[in-house]
């Protein structure tokens, strides 16, 4: 067996499960699930309908790179969405259709990370999805974390990071809005980011799958390839980011979603995939290329999350220190005792689960930036998480 499995750690969805199972919670009252970022809004029927009308289309085999059509939908949505320059953004060599952006973000670091030099580093920001790690110590580099704390307003310090370590990098990873902050990078640091890389020559994954579920209609979260287009960068050069359907259109299960970026790395990275076998179905990319082509829907969801940030942050003002994210549909709040403490009572009194931020973090730098923190994910439905912020209220008032 491949020895760096033994590096990985268990998912913070076993340890939530194990911290659980030590308590009993009360058998009365329902059980609120606010762990798991797994929307629970309907999807759009229009995408349902079309996946369903194309299914005798599963008996062709799909090609790894997709079909152009839905290159295009996504090229076209991309270029509208992040402001970039007309027909600066092919669909034929900027974009690959993906099973949704964490099979993609896994391979990814498998195809950049080349082991003949030293010891390399795949740098993240802590707390990170746990993929980010996974992919590092898997590709054979060593992960390296940049805490994300309210100092820097939960956006790594880039110009603090030693020149040591840029020189190892290969591949940096950030997530904007952030999981489980919320934060966003602005484009300002999203150029700092890409200067780095060009002085340092690493590659840039920007995990970009809550890029739509934002509060402000007319400001929308600036994205990477943005970034690239202020600078006049039309080859985007190290720069690839990963979008998804999941949480912009409610299809975690469909399973889709594109890398985009720097076309000389995504003609490599096409290569491992037609090898690695992950190519999406035919129904999968015509209903996913319908979801691209709607901006309705998605409006429709960003209005509902609205109502549910503004329900809950009325209850839970003044009981707990949680301020209003960036974006993204997860609190971040500190709370009065260890956050893992606060999640395994918080369940055994009022049968609600939440996500001790400690499991989404690392220990660098003398601390765990999660250890004071629990993830929230506001993904049930809008009643459900009123009653869960009462209850959480209620628990925040015992102690």
């Amino acid at each position: 067996m491949n020895p760096d499995l033994d590096l990985l750690h268990p998912y913070p969805f076993e340890k939530l499960a194990s911290l659980k199972a030590a308590v009993s919670a009360p058998a009365a009252l329902s059980d609120i699930m606010l762990s798991i970022g797994e929307p629970k809004h309907l999807p759009p029927a229009f995408v349902l309908d079309t996946l369903v009308s194309n299914l005798n289309k599963l008996s062709s085999y799909p090609t790894t790179k997709g079909l152009p059509e839905l290159r295009t939908a996504i090229a076209n949505w991309a270029t509208t969405r992040f402001q970039l320059n007309v027909g600066s953004f092919s669909a034929e060599k900027h974009v690959l259709p993906v099973n949704g952006t964490r099979e993609a973000l896994f391979a990814f670091a498998q195809a950049i990370v080349d082991r003949r030099q030293g010891q390399p580093l795949v740098v993240s920001p802590n707390p990170f999805y746990q993929i980010y790690e996974g992919a590092a110590l898997l590709s054979g580099a060593e992960p390296y974390f940049l805490n994300c704390t309210p100092d820097n307003n939960f956006i790594p310090d880039f110009a603090a990071v030693p020149a040591e370590i840029w020189k190892r990098c290969q591949l940096l990873f950030i997530c904007s809005p952030g999981n489980p902050t919320g934060a966003v990078m602005s484009s300002e640091q999203l150029k700092q980011v890409i200067a780095l890389a060009d002085q340092y020559d690493f590659v840039i994954a920007s995990d970009e799958c809550y890029s739509e579920l934002y509060f402000d209609e007319q400001n929308p979260p600036v994205g990477l390839l943005q970034a690239c287009a202020e600078l006049g960068r039309d080859d985007f050069a190290r720069c690839v980011v990963f979008h998804s359907l999941s949480k912009r259109s409610n299809l975690p299960g469909l399973r889709s979603g594109f890398v985009g970026g720097d076309a000389k790395i995504l003609e490599k990275f096409l290569l491992y995939r037609t090898y690695h076998g992950c190519a999406m179905p035919v129904p999968t990319q015509l209903a996913s290329m319908a979801a691209w082509q709607d901006e309705q829907h998605v409006i429709d969801n960003r209005r509902a999350y609205r109502e549910k940030f503004d329900a809950v942050l009325s209850i839970l003002d003044g009981c707990l220190d949680v301020q209003k994210p960036d974006a993204s549909f997860y609190l971040w709040p500190k709370t009065p005792i260890k956050g893992e403490l606060f999640a395994q009572q918080l369940f055994a009194q009022q049968k609600v689960t939440v996500l001790p931020g400690s499991y989404l973090a690392r220990a660098a730098n003398g601390i765990n930036p999660g250890e004071d923190y629990v993830r929230m994910a506001l993904v049930a439905p809008l009643a459900e998480c009123i009653e869960a912020a009462q209850r959480i209220k209620a628990f925040v008032q015992s102690l």
